[in-house]
């Protein structure tokens, strides 16, 4: 089967995850793809397959004769569909032999066009798997699902020697919570890559240092015709401490390695006033600058609008992977080989967030970030051509072919 089947048979599953919820998975739906998975993996081959008891799937393909040396390779990729927009009801649209022009999503009246989603050019001629506009698509992160287990059924049906493979599909990536119960030890591998990036030749191998922070304003509410003097206004004094942040330093004025401070809610009145900020930087320096900045704004507003006015709670979600994986170059080095043998240019690119991977590699599991071939992901506008599909395929291929062929030099 190709691995474009698979994800049309994948999205068609509802699993979108829930971040209200408590519970490992999220949602239950999420566990209607993690059984059929169960049953696909044993057909195809893949032994040990289990579902753990907070939605994980695991499985492994033993090391072929004379490869039980070679070191054992993960792949994961996560079940869940972003809660950023409607995940139910996916109808997928079929562009064979895709021209290059605009394209119409159903009758949802949305168009996807090349003017503003440039990557299309590059599509000409390709299979195109889009939405009808209604649903976002799925390929984040079903097609990295996909490419895995078809790059298993290939090792498997082709009797390409190699090392142990470890198969591992994860819930809730979406809500931040991917690597939270993954069972790292009985995982078996030694290093893993997980399949969740875009383009085809995509390495990743950097994220941000990210942190969420919440802060509280106190305000104080009287008349406002005796207000003189008296009144403090929360939604007043949160717009000032806004304000105290640097204006050009937000997901939209920044690219690259560039961190941000990113307002995602805001809301009150006179009483009291709630912001929320998520903090990202490549740079472990710089990163808590960002922190040591907000925290200063805090003490400013104290002292100016009295002790306990404002209140800051930080959280560390997660850490860039780089300084995790810089010992294991091999584990790019063989990556940036299998691209050059099938005419494909790397593009090491630094991740503008964060993987399963970033917080497995601190949990001792390396795990740098492959593509999918998957674009515009967590709207109606996602697409991927079912050909990217069968190069990102290639590439997992070509990668545990390269690990056995270089142990046994």
């Amino acid at each position: 089967m190709e691995a474009s089947e698979r994800l049309l048979k994948y999205i068609k599953i509802f699993t979108t995850s829930d971040e209200s919820s408590e519970t490992s998975p999220s949602a239950a739906r999420e566990l209607d793809l993690a059984s059929l998975l169960v049953e696909e993996m044993r057909q195809i081959g893949i032994q040990n397959v289990r579902l753990s008891s907070t939605g994980y799937v695991y499985g492994e393909i033993p090391a072929t004769a004379a490869c039980e040396n070679v070191p054992a390779i993960g792949f994961i990729s996560h079940m869940d569909t972003a809660p950023d927009f409607n995940g139910k009801g996916v109808n997928p649209q079929i562009h064979p032999h895709y021209d290059g022009n605009e394209i119409s999503l159903g009758r949802s009246g949305r168009t996807l066009s090349p003017r503003v989603f440039p990557d299309l050019k590059q599509l000409k001629g390709k299979t195109l798997i889009t939405t009808d506009g209604t649903t976002l698509l799925g390929a984040d992160d079903k097609a990295g699902i996909a490419e895995i287990l078809t790059a298993c059924e290939t090792v498997l049906q082709k009797k390409i020697p190699h090392g142990k493979i470890c198969i591992g599909f994860t819930p809730d990536e979406e809500i931040g919570r991917g690597s939270e119960h993954f069972d790292v030890k009985g995982f078996g591998a030694d290093f893993a890559y997980t399949v969740d990036g875009g383009e085809t030749n995509e390495i990743s191998y950097e994220n941000f240092n990210a942190a969420g922070a919440k802060l509280t304003i106190h305000g104080f509410n009287v008349h406002p015709g005796d207000a003189k003097n008296a009144m403090k206004n929360a939604s007043l004094i949160a717009m000032e401490a806004n304000a105290m942040l640097p204006a050009a330093e937000t997901p939209a004025h920044t690219e690259g390695r560039e961190g941000f401070f990113h307002l995602c809610t805001m809301d009150g009145n006179v009483e009291k006033a709630h912001l929320e900020y998520i903090i990202r930087d490549h740079s472990k320096e710089h990163f808590a600058i960002r922190k040591t900045m907000l925290r200063k704004i805090v003490k400013l507003l104290n002292e100016k609008y009295g002790s306990g006015t404002a209140e800051l709670e930080i959280t560390d979600q997660y850490e860039n992977m780089y300084e995790y994986v810089k010992p294991y170059p091999q584990l790019i080095e063989n990556v940036r080989e299998v691209m050059h043998a099938l005419g494909i240019i790397p593009n090491e690119m630094p991740i503008r967030g964060g993987t399963d991977g970033a917080k497995l590699s601190t949990c001792g599991l390396p795990c740098p970030n492959l593509g999918t071939g998957g674009h515009a992901f967590h709207g109606p506008y996602e697409h991927i051509a079912a050909e990217d599909m069968d190069t990102c395929t290639d590439i997992i291929v070509g990668i545990i072919r390269r690990f056995a062929e270089i142990s046994k030099n």
